[in-house]
């Protein structure tokens, strides 16, 4: 289905929860008010919305929370979307913490990618982003996930250049992906520092421009090759480094603005369905999936709130004008 603006809307964001066991400083507060659970959708009513997604041209899902992995059965979800006619893809980000000890569940559900939460390898910096001390286990939740041979991407905010090195030279070892994500002004993360794109890439143009590029597409920049290989549902420019097994990619929200080509939905654990990030505008799914209607009623009912959620989609974010912004939640509440 195309909305108002002609384009392709293909790819839906499902929070299932919204709470997590670390609480990043752009993200969450120390202390949050969580919903109780009979706030937050179901696995059958996820399954309803999801069914009519793939009526009106859904194909590809992305499980995410808070963090997914606390709510239990998460493998059981997936399982049932992936058995959705017109679903070719469910994937799945988290921070990894509980990923290992779950990835044969996953694998087994026939997950389909693994994108991954990590700011930095640096364990002193990583307690002070999330506030503990996790990431032996975040790092065992990868090996884990390359071990199944599931494709793996590390989701890396950009916010200090000390960081941004190490995880690039993951990529020298391992066939992963680490994308660089400018921070997005929404919730805890409106007055948190960040790099911005147009700044981080030119400082990491100077440190790998010295190697020779392999069959550039289109021009890139010096020493940093494109990537012609489709990596996943985003809008990530990826490059890749000559001789390094991985990929790096950017996702520059703010400052190489893709409005123009976004493709998503998304659906909050408590049924809010949001066309846009930016502003506080969508519909509530829940309501009609809890007003008693069943069968075709129902299913019309669904896919109705579906099409006016595309339709309605704004032409374009505003974050470079932060009084624009009508978004309030925090992004754990939205779904990352």
């Amino acid at each position: 289905m195309q909305d108002g603006y002609g384009r392709n809307i293909d790819y839906m964001r499902i929070s299932i929860t919204d709470r997590c066991n670390l609480r990043c400083r752009y993200c969450m507060p120390e202390r949050i008010e969580t919903v109780s659970m009979s706030e937050i959708l179901t696995y059958e009513e996820i399954a309803t919305v999801v069914e009519e997604a793939a009526e009106v041209g859904i194909t590809r899902i992305k499980i995410t929370g808070g963090e997914p992995l606390v709510r239990r059965d998460a493998a059981r979800l997936i399982g049932m979307l992936k058995e959705i006619q017109g679903i070719e893809e469910v994937t799945l980000t988290t921070n990894g913490i509980l990923l290992s000890e779950q990835m044969e569940e996953l694998k087994q559900a026939g997950i389909g990618g693994i994108n991954i939460s990590l700011d930095t390898l640096d364990p002193k910096r990583y307690h002070q982003i999330t506030g503990f001390d996790q990431l032996d286990r975040v790092k065992a939740g990868i090996e884990a996930a390359l071990s199944a041979g599931i494709p793996v991407k590390i989701n890396a905010v950009s916010l200090e250049k000390e960081d941004v090195v190490p995880l690039i030279e993951l990529t020298k070892e391992h066939p992963l992906d680490v994308r660089f994500i400018e921070l997005m002004p929404i919730g805890m993360g409106k007055g948190f520092p960040g790099i911005p794109h147009d700044e981080l890439i030119p400082w990491i143009r100077e440190r790998y421009g010295e190697q020779k590029a392999e069959a550039p597409r289109p021009a890139s920049p010096d020493g940093i090759t494109a990537d012609d290989t489709r990596h996943g549902n985003g809008p990530a420019v990826y490059y890749r480094i000559p001789g390094y097994r991985g990929s790096i990619g950017f996702i520059s929200a703010i400052h190489g603005k893709f409005c123009d080509s976004c493709n998503r939905i998304r659906l909050t654990s408590q049924g809010f369905l949001k066309s846009c990030l930016c502003y506080d505008i969508g519909v509530d799914v829940k309501e009609v999936l809890r007003n008693g209607l069943s069968g075709d009623k129902l299913r019309a009912g669904v896919r109705e709130c579906l099409e006016t959620c595309i339709l309605s989609k704004p032409d374009a974010h505003s974050f470079l004008h932060k009084d624009q912004i009508s978004e309030q939640h925090t992004m754990s509440a939205i779904g990352g």
